[in-house]
């Protein structure tokens, strides 16, 4: 038996939602390759070429996926659609799962008990959701420098570093997700986007 089928399912999980593209494969518990690559713009060029490598790395095809996880945002616009629509289309060549992963669940993920969670939204403001504190359990837009009261630590934007990279995390949460037969993965925006158009359209998702 190959030794990632011995560990656990094999997850291979993106994220293109910041000014990076970042990646991560999974085996039960063991991270067998993982990158981060801060980019502005290119991943839509780049985000299935860096799967690629991880998976040449670990020696490993994408037939040998269990499940794949994205991270669906909130974030850049474009670079939301852009992972959503490659797990998509990816879960269904393969025939498994694809699970979206919040950047706030992201952020969580490594930390026990109360805290809000806080993902940079530029214009001085962030989106934010809290965990174990009544009523922010609603993800929102905030202004950075009047943000609600709550218990526990902000993890993320103005706050102490989050407990791993992103793609591991979402890695992680969709090894615990992927056998409930989730919904196909969606984008989660906050607010509308800006109102000047990308210089690349964005991918079009179909319900």
């Amino acid at each position: 038996m190959p030794e990632h089928r011995a560990s656990g399912p094999l997850i291979l999980a993106f994220d293109t939602s910041a000014a990076h593209c970042a990646a991560a494969l999974l085996s039960g518990d063991r991270v067998l390759a993982a990158r981060v690559e801060p980019m502005a713009k290119g991943q839509a060029e780049r985000l299935l070429v860096l799967c690629e490598e991880l998976l040449s790395d670990a020696s490993v095809a994408y037939a040998d996926l269990d499940a794949l996880g994205v991270g669906i945002g909130p974030g850049n616009f474009t670079g939301i659609r852009i992972a959503v629509s490659a797990a998509r289309g990816l879960a269904l060549g393969l025939g498994i799962p694809a699970v979206g992963v919040d950047a706030f669940d992201a952020l969580r993920e490594g930390h026990d008990g109360p805290c809000a969670c806080a993902v940079d939204a530029r214009r001085d403001q962030v989106f934010l959701q809290g965990y174990d504190n009544a009523g922010i359990s609603t993800p929102a837009l905030y202004d950075a420098a009047a943000l609600p009261a709550f218990t526990g630590p902000l993890i993320g934007a103005g706050g102490e570093p989050h407990a791993m990279p992103v793609a591991e995390a979402i890695a992680r949460i969709t090894a615990r997700r992927f056998a409930d037969s989730p919904a196909r993965p969606a984008p989660l925006y906050l607010r509308p986007a800006d109102a000047a158009p990308a210089r690349d359209a964005a991918p079009v998702l179909l319900p």
